[in-house]
């Protein structure tokens, strides 16, 4: 078959107008791609595409945990400019989910966008903000109010959240099951000093037992919680093992603090318990003076 024939053939073929399709067609479309090719492809391809990405079935959940996983870390992302775009997304979503987003997760949030969740997603069950320097405790103690069906969090890496936020999470998420609150290895930070600012590897929370006793003390359903780096005291560890009888699952990647008999001897009580991981780490001389 020469050109013009093929030519003929194809001049031949039904048309068919991708906009003419059904709101539920589309929605039952764009419900197999990810968030990102949803963001990308078609929310700019007419008004009726765009109006049916937008519907609140596509959007109870704003997941972008793979994406982050996905890509090579980079500087950028701990930019004001990028802070904006993941902001100005999490914000969108949160509006078209007209309250029936459940899960968020994602990075380099701020107060902003999270604010307008806790007032806008009242059944949030999983919330995960991780390395996000400019969330706050202001934001975190509207969760805590607005979203009580909270039951997993992980504030990992986001070092303007303090004790006070994990007190006042527990105390109003009673479902709260799941916890991961890790710092970023300050033993040996050359590995991550080239990518994330100097000065946010050095803000890094210094107050372990703050922490370990804000969680004893309102998280006592805790069946997972990580905590790699922390520098809590045997004490401080002692307590959470005393409040959280619950736990099945613990990370102490890091914690320097601890030894091997303060481990087992805290975790004896704990019945549920089925892996703890150790610090099995070496410290190098001097490297508590960079805790002064």
């Amino acid at each position: 078959m020469d050109n013009a024939e093929r030519g003929k053939k194809c001049n031949l073929a039904p048309s068919f107008n991708w906009a003419e399709l059904n709101r539920e067609c589309l929605i039952s479309i764009f419900s197999r791609l990810t968030p990102q090719e949803r963001w990308t492809g078609p929310m700019f391809v007419c008004k009726s595409w765009f109006s049916a990405s937008t519907d609140p079935f596509l959007h109870s959940v704003f997941d972008l945990e793979n994406h982050f996983d996905s890509l090579t870390e980079s500087r950028s992302w701990w930019t004001q400019d990028f802070e904006r775009k993941i902001d100005s997304m999490l914000l969108s979503v949160v509006g078209w989910s007209n309250g029936s987003l459940t899960l968020i997760k994602t990075r380099h949030c701020s107060d902003r966008s999270l604010s307008f969740a806790a007032q806008r997603c009242p059944n949030l069950e999983v919330l995960s903000v991780k390395s996000s320097p400019n969330v706050t405790d202001e934001s975190m103690s509207r969760i805590a109010f607005g979203c009580s069906k909270l039951r997993e969090l992980d504030v990992s890496y986001s070092y303007e959240i303090s004790y006070e936020s994990l007190a006042i999470i527990g105390r109003n998420c009673p479902n709260l099951k799941v916890l991961k609150r890790n710092i970023m290895n300050w033993i040996d930070p050359t590995r991550d000093v080239i990518i994330i600012p100097e000065e946010y590897m050095n803000a890094f929370p210094r107050a372990g037992d703050s922490e370990a006793d804000a969680i004893a003390k309102f998280m006592p359903n805790l069946v997972w919680l990580e905590i790699r780096f922390s520098n809590l005291s045997p004490r401080a560890f002692n307590a959470i093992c005393e409040g959280c009888t619950k736990l099945q699952y613990l990370d102490l990647s890091g914690c320097s603090t601890l030894s091997s008999s303060d481990i087992t001897n805290a975790t004896s009580k704990l019945k549920d318990l089925n892996q703890v991981v150790k610090p099995n780490i070496f410290i190098p001389a001097g490297v508590f003076d960079f805790l002064l």
